[in-house]
């Protein structure tokens, strides 16, 4: 467990329980430093924050939209500040642009009291003693923020700002400049709630106040607690993005066929095919992360063989009848979801990726029977962690062919075939009139046939 944030940091003895709602807005500064200062997946920070949990579940929500909204927007919210900065931002007080960026988040994007915003951000650069000493600047700023800022919003394509300039570069060259800002656009809306149930998704989207998608998910939007929801103790369903559902549907009927799912862990795909009723073996190499997809397990009523494992180098006594390696991958195909990616991953991490992608499928073919089915994907929007290793895999491995996906396959959606007949899902895709309820993760997915 990660020591909190707050005792490292030396604080001027402002009182927090006379300032409801600053607890909430600490916490968020806290991560958003983490994320962006020491480079922490926002995730980690969720999970290993021990005062998030303590808080009410109101105020944990707040917390989460604040950091969240400060990470979707980054690079408007620093493009409108650093021209009311006149001599910058001072380097040694990080908190001062912390609280400008969240108080700034809530006065243009989220529905907070102008004053609120800014007399709680004040408080935060009070509360520490290396930023104290700037609240006045901090109090101007955003009170300016507040008179001009959403004039000054409406003037800015904030979809191409909140992309690092050399990714929305790659979506360019790689998918034309109108799909890379759809993409991008795409990234700066918060997404739905997306599920994928045992059974009956009508009965659930209704009881959900949701609907159901093309592709079967349920989706809803929802606010609190998801374990608090309808279905959820029951085991009736587990939250899985539209698109990350596909690839376990291109093996086609997997009853009572052996599967092995490769860096198995959170474990959606994992619980999705042991619901179709295949015998399942998942392996993953973190501990922590298996400890969690078998509680999954547990509460969907279903079974699957854990293996703690690194999976460039497993080996299993039975090849398998199908694999399914959802690779580890530079994931910019999930910013809708997880928006501190853009601000962790660097081009350099691309290439990195791409050489354990290319040992990760090399393993798996040697699992896969005679006759069986390999399934490689990746939420990455990259070419290089996608087409360019299954390419690479086929120039080397003669036992492997492609086994092309048809539209009926992913439920008709034609737009969801890519190049050589692999699945290629983008965020922009799935419009609905309800931008709320628009879009899907960015996956890949080839289907491969040894033999």
């Amino acid at each position: 467990m990660a020591k909190s944030a707050r005792k490292q940091r030396p604080r001027s003895g402002v009182d927090e329980e006379d300032a409801p709602g600053l607890a909430a807005r600490r916490i968020a500064a806290d991560m958003i430093e983490g994320v962006l200062r020491r480079r922490r997946p926002l995730d980690e920070l969720l999970d290993s924050t021990r005062e998030l949990a303590a808080l009410e579940e109101r105020d944990r929500a707040l917390a989460r939209a604040l950091v969240a909204t400060v990470l979707r927007r980054l690079g408007t919210l620093r493009h409108l500040l650093w021209p009311l900065l006149e001599r910058g931002l001072p380097p040694q007080a990080p908190r001062v642009e912390t609280a400008l960026l969240l108080g700034s988040a809530q006065i243009l994007f989220l529905d907070v009291p102008d004053h609120a915003a800014v007399d709680l951000a004040v408080r935060l650069v009070q509360a520490d003693r290396y930023a104290a000493r700037f609240a006045g600047l901090v109090n101007a700023v955003l009170r300016r923020v507040a008179r001009e800022g959403k004039a000054s919003l409406a003037t800015l394509d904030s979809p191409a700002l909140d992309t690092p300039d050399w990714l929305l570069a790659r979506w360019t060259a790689n998918y034309g400049a109108e799909a890379a800002h759809a993409i991008a656009a795409a990234n700066g809306q918060e997404p739905a709630l997306d599920m994928t149930v045992k059974s009956d998704p009508e009965f659930w989207a209704a009881k959900l106040n949701g609907r159901v998608l093309p592709t079967g998910t349920v989706r809803a939007i929802v606010h609190g607690a998801v374990t608090a929801l309808p279905g959820f103790a029951e085991g009736a369903w587990w939250v899985q993005d539209a698109a990350a559902a596909l690839p376990a549907h291109l093996f086609g009927e997997v009853r009572g066929r052996r599967v092995a799912d490769l860096c198995a862990a959170p474990g959606g795909k994992t619980v999705q095919l042991a619901a179709a009723g295949a015998l399942v073996t998942a392996v993953d190499r973190a501990p922590a992360r298996l400890r969690r997809l078998a509680e999954n397990l547990a509460r969907l009523s279903l079974h699957a063989d854990l293996v703690c494992a690194d999976a460039t180098e497993w080996t299993a006594e039975q090849k398998f009848d199908a694999v399914l390696l959802d690779a580890p991958c530079s994931s910019t195909g999930t910013i809708r979801r997880h928006p501190d990616v853009p601000w962790l991953k660097s081009e350099a991490d691309i290439a990195k990726l791409a050489g354990l992608q290319r040992r990760l499928i090399d393993r798996a073919v040697t699992l896969v029977k005679p006759g069986g089915t390999l399934v490689y994907c990746t939420c990455s929007l990259e070419p290089e962690e996608n087409e360019t290793v299954v390419a690479d895999l086929l120039a080397r491995e003669q036992p492997m062919r492609r086994a092309p996906i048809a539209a009926a396959e992913v439920f008709g959606c034609d737009e969801f075939i890519g190049k050589d007949g692999a699945l290629r899902t983008l965020p922009c895709q799935l419009a609905d009139a309800d931008s709320r309820l628009s879009g899907l993760d960015g996956f890949y997915a080839a289907r491969l046939v040894k033999g």
